[in-house]
């Protein structure tokens, strides 16, 4: 706009939207924006006295410079440390194995885990197969993305122990000679939690973004992963959806009060 030149956009008062200094009434909200029309010059520019006052105006608020790949007025959401964090130990753990510099023995359940109880912690993080390796991270890391948008990553961690770990001493503590390994039980801790807002909202009749029946699929295959692989263990599996019913409900009731 070149000096003296007409105002391009005022600011509505009532709903912060630009519009044009010409108009008596906002034509996004249809709020009073002045008595009577602006007078112009003979040019068909603002009047000086109308120049001023629209000048003294409040601006528009601002949300700062975009970042890339950002919309105007929306913000990404925050990027899932946590599960990243999670599923790139389970990867690393995975070539160390293969690569036989970390032993199977060393940190998965391998009988009662007498004076090695750490193995209940690092049991969740190993995998010897690549199907089901294929199959549970992908699963954490879906699961634990969407989790992690809705309630952070704090509550992914808590999750992903208490049906990843939790699930693996149940096990140790329970069987004659486990073995066991991988993240099922983190799995399936995951899903119940991040379904179980939907589910509630579908029972009492709300309509739902979230795909409840692709959730229900990958609960039923990860369920059932034991029956393909020996390692997984039906009872750490089953450990995980009592955990994710377990801290799930009280975290989507904690959802819904915000």
């Amino acid at each position: 706009m070149t000096s003296g030149g007409p105002d391009l956009f005022v600011i509505c008062k009532h709903c912060g939207s630009e519009v044009s200094p010409y108009i008596t009434e906002c034509p996004y909200c249809g709020s009073r924006l002045r008595k009577r029309a602006p007078k112009l010059d003979r040019d068909g520019r603002l009047a000086e006295k109308e120049r001023r006052r629209a000048r003294r105006r409040a601006p528009a608020p601002s949300l700062g410079p975009l970042r890339r790949g950002e919309m105007p007025g929306i913000r990404p959401d925050g990027r899932p440390y946590a599960t990243g964090a999670l599923v790139g130990a389970s990867l690393v753990l995975f070539v160390l194995l293969r690569a036989d510099v970390v032993n199977l023995v060393d940190v998965a359940i391998v009988g009662r885990p007498t004076g090695a109880w750490w193995h209940v912690l690092t049991a969740p993080f190993a995998y010897e197969n690549s199907g089901y390796a294929f199959v549970a991270l992908f699963a954490i890391a879906l699961f634990g993305w969407l989790v992690e948008r809705r309630h952070g990553p704090l509550a992914v961690a808590l999750l992903f122990l208490a049906g990843g770990a939790g699930g693996m001493a149940v096990v140790a503590a329970t069987e004659t000679f486990p073995t066991a390994l991988g993240g099922n039980g983190a799995a399936l801790a995951l899903l119940v939690a991040w379904a179980l807002p939907d589910l509630r909202a579908a029972r009492r009749g709300r309509e739902i973004d979230g795909d409840l029946l692709g959730a229900a699929v990958f609960g039923v295959v990860l369920l059932l992963l034991p029956i393909a692989v020996d390692w997984a263990d039906p009872l750490a599996g089953a450990t995980g959806l009592v955990a994710g019913v377990a801290l799930g409900y009280p975290l989507a009731r904690l959802a819904a009060a915000r």
